[in-house]
């Protein structure tokens, strides 16, 4: 029996190459899973590496796995805290080097469990827990053609994070803290499992859930997501990260008050209005992202949608009124480009609601009709039908609900799935980032495909009245509802194995090519099935 400290800083200065990814899975490092239930934010890799770390989930990184590493491919191979195995005392591997890996989460938590097996018939469980300020990575190995089987693992972390590991034959338990002394080791990590299984399956509990009409996958989808949302919001603070990775672990505004919307919609208001809180005390003007204190991230420039994404999530958590918006015109818009005047701001500028005395609405219904309707839809730059059509008129149903625009936005986003893959959509027609689709756009797509369908259901089947599309006899047209059912269809597609949706995957191979899970696609699957089944 071995017990000791770890205390390392990470980070290489040099190029080395980012291990091969198994067949079928992403590279190592990149993270597909979170454990975390606000405190303590932990990502992990398909292998069961621990490649991102964080005190809250937009406080600053204690491992040091640069997002430009991750895409250039040369991050280090001992990088974070890295499970190995050796085989009748020869040199430890790591779990990209076993023949096949697979992921999950224990039902109803944050606790993620992935299972290495080796042609030899060996096999390591590696459980990867945080609760508070802890984090446990409890690492199990059985067979081997009845050789001795032997656990271990690399640490690399920050300055001022604190670890303590014990070794026992083919066991092998691991704690991290960070701010003050670790607790022991013995019985310790299992201590912590057994807490973030018990904290998560109780937030859970006390969360709305779907309507007993659901069928089982739209409950795995809306758990999955829910949980995301709560591990990316910080407890403390109400700041909510985009992403538990580098370059996304940051507050952006629309993305914290779609969080807030889907706190409240599930149930959890005081959680949403939190992050309300924190929304409305940050300088919207001064940048287009935040870090866990509101202080602004420099590098990007603030965007025209932020005041009225924050403006609808305090009218959705009822919580107090802004005074007055800013323009939104010349602004880059949720696609980060070269500033512009833009479908997704202009909506959200339309729906700002103010209390008196303030100027005149900078934007309006009607306006936005003008400027970016075409025969197709709304497109994404004013009085250029060339730039295409854009997701963001879905924003028009929801959450903004600018009744006028429904016809427009519904047309839009039915012609953008057509040209969509199994996977979901891109942005837009207008998209210079490549073909692989992404999980945020066809959410949100989902999410007001769904209210159309609420708003012809409520108008009793009365189509001229909603203008929505009806069938002969007067039948309101059920193809809103198939089609966000269709977009959710793809999104299980694009989820990972343990059900966390990627901010993209590829077009072609439904892997994931970016930040898993993407906290603003999670909030939106919520939004979507609440809308369905509610």
């Amino acid at each position: 029996m071995t017990a000791g400290i770890v205390l390392l800083s990470g980070g290489e200065d040099g190029g080395p190459k980012t291990p091969t990814a198994l067949p079928g899975l992403p590279p190592p490092f990149l993270g597909t899973a979170v454990a975390g239930d606000s405190e303590l934010t932990a990502a992990v890799d398909a292998y069961g590496d621990v490649v991102d770390l964080r005190a809250g989930p937009a406080g600053p990184a204690l491992i040091d796995n640069p997002a430009d590493r991750q895409a250039a491919g040369t991050v280090a191979s001992d990088t974070g805290i890295v499970p190995r195995v050796s085989f009748d005392g020869g040199d430890p591997i790591a779990m990209w080097e076993a023949d096949r890996v697979t992921q999950r989460y224990l039902a109803g938590t944050n606790v993620v469990r992935t299972v290495a097996r080796f042609g030899s018939g060996a096999r390591v469980t590696m459980t990867v827990a945080a609760s508070g300020d802890e984090l446990a990575v409890v690492m199990r190995a059985s067979g081997g053609d009845g050789g001795a089987v032997t656990p271990s693992v690399g640490v690399d972390v920050a300055d001022g994070v604190r670890c303590a590991r014990q070794r026992r034959a083919a066991l092998l338990d691991l704690i991290c803290t960070s701010g003050r002394g670790v607790p022991p080791v013995s019985g310790g990590a299992a201590g912590i499992v057994q807490d973030a299984v018990r904290g998560g399956r109780e937030w859970l509990f006390r969360s709305k859930g779907l309507s007993a009409d659901a069928p089982n996958w739209a409950r795995l989808m809306y758990i999955r997501s829910l949980l995301t949302v709560h591990a990316l919001t910080s407890a403390k603070t109400g700041a909510v990260a985009a992403g538990a990775r580098d370059g996304w672990a940051y507050v952006w505004p629309r993305d914290a008050a779609t969080a807030a919307l889907a706190l409240e919609a599930s149930g959890r208001r005081a959680e949403a209005q939190k992050v309300v809180r924190f929304l409305i005390n940050l300088d919207l003007r001064a940048a287009s992202r935040f870090d866990e204190n509101g202080a602004p991230i420099p590098g990007r420039a603030a965007q025209g949608d932020a005041l009225g994404w924050v403006a609808v999530a305090e009218r959705g958590t009822k919580s107090a009124e802004l005074i007055e918006p800013f323009a939104w015109r010349g602004r880059a818009d949720y696609q980060e480009s070269s500033p512009g005047d833009y479908l997704g701001n202009a909506l959200a500028a339309a729906s700002v609601r103010t209390v008196e005395p303030v100027s005149k609405p900078t934007a309006d219904a009607a306006q936005v009709r003008r400027d970016f309707g075409t025969a197709d839809g709304l497109v994404r730059a004013a009085g250029d039908a060339d730039s295409g059509l854009d997701s963001a008129a879905g924003w028009a149903v929801r959450p903004f609900e600018l009744r006028p625009l429904y016809p427009a936005a519904e047309k839009t986003l039915l012609r953008l799935i057509e040209d969509g893959t199994p996977y979901g959509i891109t942005p837009g027609e207008g998209w210079e980032g490549g073909e692989d689709p992404w999980t945020a756009p066809t959410a949100w797509a989902a999410w007001a495909l769904a209210g159309l369908a609420t708003n012809a259901r409520e108008a009793g089947g009365r189509g001229p009245r909603t203008n929505l599309p009806v069938r002969e006899g007067g039948v309101p047209s059920h193809r809103s509802r198939q089609a966000a059912l269709d977009l959710l269809a793809d999104l299980r597609r694009a989820s990972t194995p343990a059900g966390n949706l990627p901010e993209r995957v590829g077009a072609h191979t439904g892997i994931p090519t970016s930040t898993t899970p993407l906290l603003w696609s999670s909030a939106f699957a919520v939004l979507a099935l609440r809308e369905l089944w509610p």
